[in-house]
């Protein structure tokens, strides 16, 4: 329960910052709860805003076109940045993440 609170915390953060991908910590949220908390679990699955996307991916594995421009913009930015500040390898490891979170992103089906 404390691991979904946790991701609850990261997701309204998310929401308020650009770079930080709200309804993926939503999504793990409900996860986690699912099993702890299932009142809370049907709370965020039956928000009006949050509640639409988590469903579409739990129950089609639906990640929406928009949503995908969205985060894979976001990566490609932050990756760009992070190559700019970091120095040594490291600087090309958050591009390398990104890029396979970008994989697993636009590989999904879309609505």
């Amino acid at each position: 329960m404390l691991a979904g609170l946790f991701f609850v915390g990261l997701g309204i953060v998310g929401a308020f910052l650009p770079v930080m991908p709200s309804t993926v910590f939503f999504i793990i949220a409900a996860i986690f709860f699912a099993r702890s908390n299932p009142a809370w679990e049907a709370k965020i699955m039956n928000h009006p805003r949050i509640g639409p996307p988590i469903r579409a991916f739990r129950e089609r594995g639906v990640i929406t076109r928009t949503a995908k421009i969205a985060a894979v913009t976001a990566m490609t930015i932050s990756s760009v940045i992070s190559a700019f500040l970091l120095h040594g390898w490291w600087r090309f490891a958050p591009a390398g993440v990104c890029a396979l979170c970008a994989i697993f992103i636009l590989t999904r089906p879309s609505e």
